[in-house]
């Protein structure tokens, strides 16, 4: 049975109403208090007041404090007025009742309303979170696309350039062949201008000896004598030297069975990689001969990746990229080590570049191509870019249909997507 306290002092204003109720000992909690606009309760077990106010109060800017064995209560009228006492008068169990019952309900609507409005406030707060994370993502993602349009455009123009080269390149040999041609076909021209003239001198001379002949020798004479067989001889022929040009070229097969364009691009990409190797780098200076080379520092940066040394695995394909920037496994390997270290966005840019060099797409690099395409997607999931990764992914298992991992994964994304957009 509960103990009802009786003992508490009160005083007034014309606007509040100043309550002390003593604890007899007890410890109070604001749990223990109900207030309404018309009832006023204390639990504090075994302890228990109830009181039916005088007037309506104002139970939202009404206070309760407790300390030093007592509760203070501030209760603001809504009307100002003097009360003439702190309860009602003769209020029966009825009156009682109906009031606790009416107090309870409206504090439980209250209660629910303030959990609405938090609800709704909550709601409001993601959106606008939601809304500024889509807006970063969006200029983050056009800033990348930015980064790669100047890049195609640079690549194109570089391209453009080392066409015109060739051209330039192509017309300065076929002049040259031509003024070759011409420095060899006019030798050829005089020494046939020659051997005409000397025939010609020579069968003057033979007609001149047979008239003489006819006229003098009466048949005595005869065409096979030793005078006539000096005179009828040709002069020796002067010693020289036939100088014979050819088109230098590295390749040893002839130049009209092989492939121009592809050796170019060949010579210019040994060139390129000669340059890199011999130039100044700080990175190379301690390394022996056969370590500058981009494949030993691939396998170099495969194993320390292994190993769980993804630093480190990171530098050596950072170096194998400085000496051949062409490679795309160097690309693809360096993505796998950023993903390990949450690297999200290097992932993303190496993974694409390794997409870009894998082409044309051939059976030969469809592996590669479908880890590039889970590991930039796998990035964008990990930034919650589930849209892009879901696009990644389904390229990946157009690339390989029979692959059930990407397609488990692919599904996951997919949820998650929904959800994201049911609690929008």
């Amino acid at each position: 049975m509960p103990v009802w306290l009786r003992e508490h002092s009160w005083r007034q204003t014309l606007t509040a109403v100043y309550l002390s109720l003593p604890l007899r000992g007890a410890r109070a909690t604001p749990a223990n208090i109900f207030c309404s606009e018309q009832y006023l309760k204390v639990s504090i077990p075994p302890f228990l007041f109830e009181a039916i106010l005088y007037a309506p109060i104002d139970d939202t800017n009404s206070t309760a404090k407790i300390g030093n064995g007592n509760i203070f209560f501030t209760l603001y009228k809504k009307e100002p007025a003097m009360w003439d006492t702190l309860t009602l008068a003769n209020d029966g169990k009825e009156k009682l009742w109906y009031l606790r019952e009416n107090a309870v309900l409206k504090a439980q609507e209250k209660a629910k309303q303030e959990t609405e409005a938090k609800n709704i406030t909550k709601q409001e707060h993601k959106k606008y979170a939601l809304e500024a994370t889509m807006k970063l993502e969006e200029a983050e993602r056009k800033r990348i696309e930015d980064l790669k349009e100047k890049e195609r455009q640079k690549v194109a123009k570089e391209l453009e350039f080392w066409k015109n080269q060739q051209k330039d390149a192509d017309k300065y040999k076929s002049i040259q062949k031509e003024g070759e041609l011409h420095q060899e076909i006019e030798p050829l021209k005089e020494r046939k201008n020659e051997k005409i003239n000397k025939s010609r001198i020579l069968n003057e001379g033979t007609s001149k000896i047979r008239l003489k002949c006819t006229k003098g020798c009466h048949g005595s004479c005869s065409i096979f004598s030793q005078n006539l067989k000096e005179e009828q001889l040709p002069a020796p022929r002067a010693a020289a030297t036939i100088k014979v040009n050819f088109t230098p070229r590295v390749f040893p097969t002839a130049l009209r069975e092989s492939r121009v364009a592809a050796e170019v691009e060949w010579l210019h990409k040994q060139a390129e990689a000669r340059r890199i190797v011999n130039s100044d780098l700080s990175e190379l200076e301690d390394l022996k001969e056969d370590e500058k080379n981009p494949d030993w520092l691939k396998d170099k940066g495969n194993k320390m990746f292994a190993m769980g040394n993804y630093l480190g695995a990171v530098n050596a394909y950072n170096l194998a990229v400085r000496l051949n920037n062409k490679l795309p496994l160097l690309y693809l390997n360096r993505a796998a080590c950023h993903l390990k270290l949450r690297n999200f966005h290097k992932a993303i840019e190496d993974s694409s570049k390794a997409l870009e060099l894998l082409t044309p797409p051939v059976p030969d690099n469809k592996n590669a191509r479908v880890k590039a395409h889970v590991r930039r997607g796998t990035a964008f999931c990990q930034l919650e870019l589930y849209t892009e990764g879901l696009q990644d992914y389904e390229a990946a298992l157009k690339i390989d249909p029979k692959n059930k991992n990407i397609e488990k994964d692919a599904e996951k994304i997919q949820h998650l997507i929904q959800e994201t957009m049911q609690s929008s």
